[in-house]
């Protein structure tokens, strides 16, 4: 189901609910108890952070992301990569904060599943018949939720997705219902709108400054909020987010109300955390325990399921913007943007499971948390201002801009360095390798670029042709068809030419030259056709959209069927016997697939970064199948690549004296 951006309407809002704010409306199952643990409970400390909470969703969430980034949608598409689509252009290494970015929300996308499903059961210590209920029971009741969910992603989530946006409405009425029930126990925590108490905190309060870390984890989603964009359109987001971060602060004044009358002086020891004290759950009366944790649940099961979906939009994108190598994508669904990527369905499955096993407790995991995504949204805070510098914006907003938000998220990257010992370094080592396969992929085709050497081809054309009509050569094929990466029509790879006319002289009645443009609009889908020599020669052109899956097999068969349609082309077999029958000629497809050869002397770093490249080409898809190719009539031709020359060889000639 796609909706209006332009307006906002029912179904979009229900949309959004359940789409764009699982990751964010979960955050109350955890964000006061990774605040308050190890801490003694103290006015200055509960209104101060709850002013921190407010004022960080006002700035960094309702300021940043949902008034501001959400300008830059891409033909209404959101998201770090659709963000660079736009300003890529505009300087080269903005490539670098592009896959920070994206590395952090895929890592993630491995910590918030777990953090939120295990929050959300360990409410079940709460429950007085079960309080007894040891870790290991909550460890396995949370990996069989995260097995079903990822199991289900090959099936597609469009019948379950359908149920989202009613049971977030419930989750988010609940939120405020249980606020507004203990509100009251400590009227106090309104003082909590005035931010001299946020500053107060982070000032005076002993370590204060560190607790922006477990602050920073109420804003975690807003990231995903903006890569959502195109499920939804902006107002119905805007709207929504009016009701949803109403229903937060109200859930998060209670809390803080609960704590003040009921722990005001106290310590929230570790001790008391074993037990599953949670002021989350704290909240609920005995009897709605079970039906809060059965919401609470879904409603972690859903936030996961948005980021899940989201880390295969974001792959997806990165492959056709070179920044990722070519993996298999499945659309399950005829719902437009719905995909499902199985490796890294499995790789975020096995990181997801490793997590939970490595950290046990939601309470450890909040130790992991938070660090990567704060990179994400620096990066997020660079490509912005450079996507307001193209839309002309006057020099002091942008540069206020940089300096309020580098302040702040710098500020948030520093307290959550503190966590880096206690299990950020989790975060860090996996977002950095997801960051190193991004650069190696972007850095390797770099290099590759030195070796593709681009000749004319009005200088071959009387050679094609000639060899088009030697009959003493065999023929190879009626349609030879080869993927050309020059841009210029005018233009062919030398490897080209060298593969029809000299590797094993590949006569054809029609050659074709297919180049496929990867466009930064989402959805663009256009051909052009240039008759180089009709009949004879002939160049397609796809202007395809970086969210277009490039299945050139299906694509080439329209664009032929349009040609011979208008006449343009006579794809009939040119042998005697089968002319006379009209019987279509056949089509082979030639792709030429390098391998690193052994005649290079590369520096060492490259030469690492290049045996990197190959190994990942080898567990990736292969350049046919990355194209949507039929493999029965696709050749692949293996063609040494040859970077840098070795050129000092020493070799010396012993001449015989007798």
């Amino acid at each position: 189901m796609h909706i209006s951006h332009n307006k906002a309407s029912f179904a979009g809002l229900l949309i959004a609910l359940g789409i764009i704010f699982g990751d964010i409306g979960t955050s109350p199952l955890y964000v006061l108890n990774a605040i308050t643990s190890g801490k003694i409970i103290s006015e200055d400390l509960i209104i101060g952070a709850l002013s921190c909470i407010i004022w960080t969703l006002t700035l960094q969430t309702t300021i940043k992301y949902v008034v501001l980034t959400l300008q830059a949608d891409n033909k209404g598409e959101g998201g770090i990569f659709s963000l660079y689509a736009l300003v890529r252009r505009r300087k080269k290494w903005l490539v670098v904060p592009a896959m920070i970015g994206g590395a952090a929300l895929l890592a993630d996308g491995m910590i918030t599943p777990p953090i939120s499903v295990t929050s959300a059961i360990e409410g079940l210590k709460q429950v007085p018949a079960i309080s007894d209920i040891s870790q290991s029971t909550i460890i396995y009741i949370v990996i069989g939720i995260l097995t079903v969910l990822f199991f289900i992603q090959q099936f597609g989530t469009a019948f379950i997705g359908q149920f989202f946006g009613p049971i977030m409405t419930l989750w988010f009425l609940m939120l405020a219902a249980l606020g507004i029930l203990h509100i009251s126990d400590d009227l106090q925590v309104f003082k909590a709108f005035n931010p001299y108490y946020a500053i107060k905190l982070l000032t005076i309060y002993p370590n204060g400054f560190y607790i922006l870390g477990a602050v920073f984890l109420c804003t975690t989603g807003a990231e995903a909020l903006y890569s959502d964009l195109g499920h939804c359109g902006k107002w119905n987001i805007r709207y929504s987010w009016i009701f949803v971060k109403t229903c937060l602060i109200l859930n998060y004044l209670g809390q803080g109300a609960w704590l003040l009358s009921h722990y005001n002086g106290k310590t929230i020891t570790s001790q008391l955390i074993e037990t599953g004290f949670n002021p989350f759950y704290s909240l609920m009366p005995h009897w709605f325990l079970y039906i809060g944790i059965a919401l609470a649940t879904a409603a972690a099961v859903i936030a996961s399921q948005a980021l899940i979906s989201g880390s295969f939009t974001l792959i997806s994108e990165a492959i056709r913007l070179n920044l990722w190598p070519k993996l298999k994508i499945v659309y399950p669904t005829e719902t437009r943007g719905q995909l499902y990527i199985p490796a890294i369905n499995l790789l975020l499955f096995a990181g997801c499971i490793g997590i939970v096993l490595y950290f046990k407790k939601a309470a450890n995991m909040e130790a992991a948390y938070g660090l990567a995504i704060t990179l994400c949204m620096i990066a997020t805070s660079i490509l912005f201002a450079n996507y307001l510098v193209l839309k002309r914006t006057k020099p002091i907003l942008v540069t206020s801009y940089l300096v309020i938000y580098l302040t702040i998220e710098f500020s948030f990257l520093w307290a959550n360095m503190e966590k880096f010992p206690h299990g950020g370094y989790v975060a860090v080592i996996v977002g950095g390798a997801l960051f190193f396969i991004m650069y190696d992929w972007f850095k390797a085709r770099k290099i590759k670029n030195r070796y593709i050497e681009f000749i004319r081809l009005e200088n071959y054309i009387s050679k094609l042709q000639e060899l088009s009509n030697d009959r003493t050569v065999p023929k190879y094929a009626t349609h030879l068809v080869y993927l050309t990466s020059a841009d210029n029509p005018r233009e062919i790879e030398h490897k080209i030419i060298y593969s029809i006319l000299n590797r094993k002289p590949k006569r054809a009645d029609i050659y074709w030259f297919v180049h496929v443009n990867t466009l930064d609009e989402p959805y663009t889908s256009q051909y052009s056709v240039t008759h180089i020599i009709p009949n004879d020669i002939i160049r397609v052109d796809f202007q395809l959209g970086f969210r277009v899956e490039p299945r050139i097999n299906l694509l080439f068969r329209k664009v032929v069927e349009d040609l011979v349609a208008n006449k343009e082309v006579n794809i009939t077999s040119r042998y005697e016997s089968l002319e006379k029958s009209n019987v279509v000629g056949d089509f082979s497809f030639v792709v030429l697939e390098k391998y690193l050869s052994q005649d290079n002397d590369l520096p060492i770093l490259e030469k690492f970064i290049m045996k990197i490249h190959f190994w990942l080409k080898e567990i990736s898809l292969s350049e046919e199948r990355g194209f949507g190719l039929d493999t029965s009539n696709v050749i692949v031709e293996k063609f040494p690549l040859i970077v840098s020359p070795v050129t000092n060889l020493k070799l010396k000639r012993i001449i015989d004296k007798e």
